[in-house]
């Protein structure tokens, strides 16, 4: 990136000061988060990520393991090791067949670098298993408990990802990286080895009922941009021999391998996905030499999240249900599945992949339960029967109305969406509306608790109807639904928002000529270029947003996600990368734009940002932009994610409450 943007003097606009919308943000962020939710194979116990809080309520960058005894009544979590609550970041915990041991990641000897530990789940003194110079993900056992199993990036430091903040590149510019390699470790000699080749990068892994061999997702690197290329392989354990499987064609991309129990099927998920870790699609069955696929739930109005073994011939499938979840067990030899339970909640609460999980009776499950009217906690017990385990969030109400999932017809599809009432609603008045469009596009707004960074949903504390669509492109309703909006973002789906704003202003008691707009990534793409089509919108807050695909195409660091939506390169046909461009369109925009990126987001880089801020600056149109310096496209430091949270508050509280002007109207 340009040196240059560091002396950036931000543009400030005022922030509004504390107010009950700004109150609500605060009280979100003390929400206890929890994460990576895993139930033991014999689901005796089930451990769980949790977000470490300071003395004063306040996150810190910290995470610990917690582990409950589910067959002692009256059990309390106890933290997995002493570090547990302390300066450490601990992740990933992953049972022992036997339930005994788990696995798991912490930097507690040095902070910023993970190792992989074992300790005994009723407690005791954690055993350190690596001294590695890198980065480690996604540990695991071998079947019979002997081996230890993980991902690493040798040389590599912090956190990793898309949506991680890249890192400075100046001097000589190449392609030079490090593949992320699978890892095997005897427990007895305790020395890791690579098991995988170094020039594919590896996505997922999955080990065979023997132990012999692992399934697999790979591509040649680079590994953030090229997940949406990757390929099912076959990798020997012993050998390292991999024999590809499958190689799906250019608009599918593959996520969550399982290996049946007979060894002879693997399933995996497989769909048009926008993002990486954002799984959604059709269920996807093949053998274990290979063949060709059997799609298990094609034409099926949802999207799968999720898959696991219950048994040969028997799978358990999470899914995106319109705004809700749904939990389907499926016969593998075909069927239409049966719903075990349904839900408009959020069994994907640590925001991308979901946390359910199943113990090896197949009924027996743990998850992260939440939904617009009830905070996070952990939940577990047969399906469709949980108990509620962890209490840390019970005397948190909400702060907003009633939510109500709506429906409407756009083009002859059926839409989605949830409208979040302001608190003690009265039909008498005229409420102001803000639209908030999620990311993605293949993502979707269910029912879930909020979180403190880029949610509107605490403006609904001081008087808003907040709308959340989920048009045409997002899970929920199926995969041609999802591949809806291919080589043509911006247009139906935009049609899907306009027509779900008609549908709330023929229900409810909001005024037309006081309709804010926003959105995070495609969310705030969708900002941007609303605003150069129609003037229904009084004020907008683009945040991470892509004003001109043409030249997002050189800038991004994930250009192949691209490939699916458009068709082609921008190269080879730029006129479908042109009508979805913002840019083009920019002498029509009047609305009065808030514009805020982090300074080092790989996937909606900044330049995108300053394009569009600059060009409505210079028309004469109102807009401030604000980039955050070091943050990446997911901001990590939390006054940065209040901040920004606090800016677009009052840039609506602003422009939404003073009397309708020009600017005003509908198109």
């Amino acid at each position: 990136m340009n040196r240059i943007w560091l002396l950036l003097v931000l543009w400030a606009i005022p922030v509004a000061a504390q107010s009950p919308v700004a109150a609500v943000v605060d009280q979100l962020a003390a929400t206890r988060r929890f994460s990576e939710v895993a139930i033991s194979p014999d689901g005796r116990r089930v451990a769980w990520v949790e977000d470490v809080h300071g003395s004063d309520g306040e996150p810190t960058a910290h995470t610990a393991i917690f582990v409950l005894d589910l067959t002692t009544p009256g059990a309390r979590p106890h933290p997995l090791t002493p570090h547990s609550g302390a300066a450490a970041r601990e992740q990933s915990p992953a049972w022992s067949p036997d339930g005994s041991h788990l696995l798991f990641l912490s930097d507690a000897q040095k902070a910023g670098q993970p190792q992989l530990y074992s300790a005994p789940a009723a407690g005791g003194a954690a055993r350190k298993l690596t001294s590695l110079d890198g980065v480690l993900s996604a540990p695991g056992w071998s079947p019979d408990g002997k081996s230890a199993s993980f991902l690493f990036v040798e040389g590599a430091s912090g956190l990793l990802g898309p949506v991680e903040a890249v890192p400075p590149r100046t001097g000589l510019i190449d392609e030079g990286f490090t593949n992320q390699r699978l890892m095997l470790m005897d427990a007895a000699s305790g020395h890791p080895r690579a098991v995988s080749p170094a020039v594919l990068n590896v996505y997922e892994y999955t080990w065979s009922p023997d132990g012999r061999r692992f399934a697999v997702t790979a591509a040649p690197g680079p590994g953030d941009n090229n997940w949406w290329t990757a390929q099912l392989y076959s990798l020997e354990a012993a050998g390292g021999r991999m024999t590809p499987l499958y190689r799906p064609p250019a608009d599918l991309q593959i996520a969550g391998p399982h290996w049946s129990p007979d060894g002879r099927t693997i399933a995996f998920v497989a769909g048009l996905m926008s993002d990486q870790a954002v799984t959604g699609g059709d269920v996807f069955l093949i053998g274990a030499e290979g063949g060709a696929p059997r799609n298990l739930t094609a034409g099926r109005r949802a999207s799968a999240s999720s898959v696991a073994w219950t048994g040969a011939g028997n799978l358990l499938v999470t899914e995106w249900s319109g705004g809700g979840s749904r939990i389907v067990s499926f016969s593998a030899a075909g069927g239409a599945g049966e719903v075990l339970w349904s839900g408009e909640e959020d069994c994907h609460s640590d925001g991308y992949g979901p946390t359910f999980s199943v113990a090896g009776d197949g009924r027996t499950s743990a998850f992260t339960r939440s939904s617009f009217t009830r905070p996070p906690e952990v939940w577990a017990g047969p399906i469709g029967g949980w108990k509620q385990v962890t209490h840390y969030n019970d005397g948190r109400s909400p702060a907003w109305g009633e939510a109500r999932s709506l429906e409407w017809t756009s083009d002859g599809f059926s839409v989605q969406g949830w409208l979040l009432f302001p608190r003690d609603y009265s039909p008498a008045r005229r409420y102001p509306m803000v639209v908030d469009v999620h990311g993605g596009p293949a993502s979707s707004m269910r029912s879930s608790w909020p979180r403190e960074f880029y949610s509107g949903a605490p403006l609904a504390a001081a008087g808003y109807f907040v709308f959340f669509p989920n048009p045409r492109g997002s899970y929920g309703q199926g995969e041609a639904f999802t591949r809806a909006n291919v080589k043509d973002l911006g247009g139906g789906d935009l049609r899907d928002i306009l027509a779900g704003i008609d549908r709330v202003l023929a229900t409810v008691s909001v005024d037309p000529n006081r309709i804010g707009l926003t959105g995070w990534s495609y969310g705030g793409f969708m900002t941007m270029f609303a605003v150069t089509q129609t003037h229904r919108f009084r004020a907008a807050v683009a945040g991470a947003g892509i004003a001109n695909w043409q030249s997002y195409y050189g800038q991004n660091s994930i250009d192949q996600w691209m490939i699916p939506y458009f068709g082609a390169s921008v190269y080879d046909d730029p006129a479908v990368y042109a009508r979805a461009s913002a840019i083009n369109f920019i002498r029509q925009v009047k609305t009065p734009t808030l514009v805020v990126v982090g300074e080092r987001d790989g996937e909606c880089p900044a330049p995108q940002s300053f394009e569009f801020w600059h060009a409505l600056k210079t028309l004469g149109v109102k807009t401030n932009l604000v980039v955050y310096a070091g943050e990446g496209h997911a901001f990590r430091k939390p006054e940065n994610r209040r901040d920004v949270m606090r800016r677009a508050i009052g840039w609506f509280e602003e422009y939404l409450n003073e009397p309708a002007d020009s600017n005003a109207g509908r198109k």
